[in-house]
C-alpha cells in the first residue's frame, strides 16, 4: 500500500483546477506529489514547484523533459496528472503513456478530434492506464442513482433532463486581461471549438450517460455566442435521443446570471423518477409513480451499496465537490496498485477513461455540426 509517486503537468500558481487535483490526490492518502512541469513558462514552473515544496531537480521546464527524466529514475513517478488547457492534453499524455506512466487527465479529452484520435492510439499502444476526471461521477448519490436505474427501480427510461448553467462569462471577462481562465476557455486554439458545450456541456452529457447507462445516439443542437466578439459558444440547447429509446434535453450556459454551478439531473421512467442537484449533492429525490416523493440521503437509510462504497463520513456531515473529485483519485489509486501486480481492477468499470473521453469529443463535434446546420438532427 505504498503511496503512488505522482507528477503534475500544469496547475501552477493561481490555477484553480490544479489545486483541486492536488487536494483530491492527497485526501485519501494514496499519492505523493514528487515532480511537476507546472507551467509553460519555465520561470513560473520553477516558482510554482518551489511553492509546493518540490525538489528543484524534479521541477521541470517542460512536460517533455519531465517525462524523459522521470522515466529514467528508479524512483520516478508512477502516474501523472494533466491539468493544462485542452490543447496540451494529447501531447502531454502521449509523452508519459509511451514511457509506461499512468495518466490522470482533466476533461474534455482534447481540443480537437484529430488530437483525440492520436491520443486513443497512444492509449491503445501503452500498458499504462488512462483515467479522465469526470469528477461528478464520484458523488455518492450519483452512484446511488446509477445503481437504482440499473436495478430497474425506474422501469424503462423515457425522459432525461440535464442542465449546467453558470454566469461567470456573462460579460466579456476574457477581454479584461486579468482572468486567465476566461482567456483560454474562450480561445478556440486552446479550448477547442466548443465553448460552454466543451467546458460544462461535456460534464452534463457524461453525467446523463453515466447515470442512465445509455449512450446518446442522435442530437439536435442550437449553440449561441451571446457576448459580442466571443469566438466560442456560451450557451447551448440540445435535444437528445438515446440509443435505447429515451429522449432528453441538455442545457448548458455560462451567461445565466444568478447561476453559480447549477448542474442538475432528472431522469424519468415508466415506474418513477429521480432528481439530483450538484449544489445540494447529499440528497437524491426518488418518486415511485403514484407514491409520495422520498428523500434519500448520503449515508442515510436506503443508501445503496454503490453509494456507501464512496461515502467517507456519517450522514448529516456534508460531502461535496472535493470528496467527489477524490473518489476518482481513490479509484485511480486502486487501479494503479492492481496494475503493479499485473491485475485489472473492476474499479475501471466505473471510472471514466478513454471511452468516455471519446464520447465527449463526439458529443462536442455533433453539437457543432448540428448547430451549423440550423439545429438539424445528426448522429454521433
Amino acid at each position: 500500500m505504498a503511496r503512488i509517486r505522482l507528477g503534475m503537468v500544469g496547475g501552477g500558481k493561481d490555477a484553480f483546477i490544479g489545486a483541486v487535483h492536488r487536494i483530491a490526490a492527497r485526501l485519501d492518502g494514496d499519492f505523493d506529489l514528487v515532480a511537476g512541469a507546472l507551467s509553460s513558462t519555465p520561470e513560473r514552473a520553477r516558482d510554482s514547484g518551489a511553492a509546493l515544496g518540490l525538489d528543484a531537480d524534479r521541477s521541470y521546464d517542460s512536460f517533455e523533459a519531465m517525462a524523459e527524466a522521470e522515466a529514467a529514475r528508479p524512483d520516478g513517478i508512477e502516474a501523472v496528472s494533466i491539468v493544462t488547457p485542452n490543447h496540451v492534453h494529447a501531447a502531454a499524455a502521449q509523452a508519459f503513456l509511451s514511457r509506461g506512466i499512468h495518466v490522470i487527465c482533466d476533461k474534455p479529452l482534447t481540443a480537437t478530434m484529430a488530437q483525440a484520435d492520436a491520443l486513443a492510439q497512444a492509449v491503445g499502444s501503452s500498458d499504462a492506464l488512462f483515467i479522465l476526471t469526470h469528477n461528478y461521477t464520484g458523488y455518492p448519490m450519483i452512484r446511488q442513482a446509477r445503481q437504482m436505474i440499473a436495478e430497474g427501480d425506474l422501469g424503462p427510461l423515457r425522459v432525461v433532463q440535464v442542465e449546467y448553467p453558470q454566469d461567470w462569462l456573462t460579460e466579456a471577462a476574457e477581454a479584461a486581461g486579468d482572468n486567465k481562465q476566461a482567456e483560454w476557455r474562450t480561445d478556440p486554439e486552446r479550448s477547442g471549438l466548443g465553448g460552454s458545450i466543451g467546458d460544462i456541456g461535456t460534464h452534463a452529457h457524461n453525467l446523463a450517460c453515466f447515470v442512465t447507462g445509455q449512450a446518446v445516439r442522435m442530437l439536435a443542437a442550437d449553440l449561441q455566442s451571446f457576448v459580442p466578439g466571443r469566438r466560442v459558444d456560451d450557451n447551448a440547447h440540445v435535444m437528445l435521443r438515446f440509443a435505447e429509446g429515451a429522449r432528453g434535453m441538455l442545457w448548458c450556459s455560462q451567461v445565466a446570471p444568478g447561476c453559480e454551478n447549477g448542474l442538475r439531473l432528472r431522469v424519468f421512467g415508466a415506474a418513477g423518477g429521480l432528481e439530483w442537484a450538484q449544489e445540494d449533492p447529499n440528497y437524491l429525490w426518488h418518486t415511485p409513480f403514484g407514491q409520495p416523493k422520498r428523500l434519500l440521503t448520503r449515508g442515510g437509510a436506503g443508501a445503496s451499496d454503490a453509494a456507501a462504497a464512496v461515502t467517507r463520513i456519517p450522514g448529516g456531515h456534508p460531502e461535496g465537490y472535493l470528496e467527489g473529485f477524490a473518489t476518482i483519485y481513490a479509484g485511480a489509486a486502486q487501479a494503479i496498485r492492481a496494475a503493479r501486480e499485473g491485475r485489472r481492477d473492476p474499479v475501471l468499470d466505473v471510472l471514466p477513461g478513454l471511452a468516455e473521453g471519446l464520447a465527449g469529443m463526439r458529443f462536442i463535434d455533433a453539437c457543432l455540426r448540428s448547430s451549423q446546420a440550423d439545429a438539424a438532427w445528426v448522429e454521433l
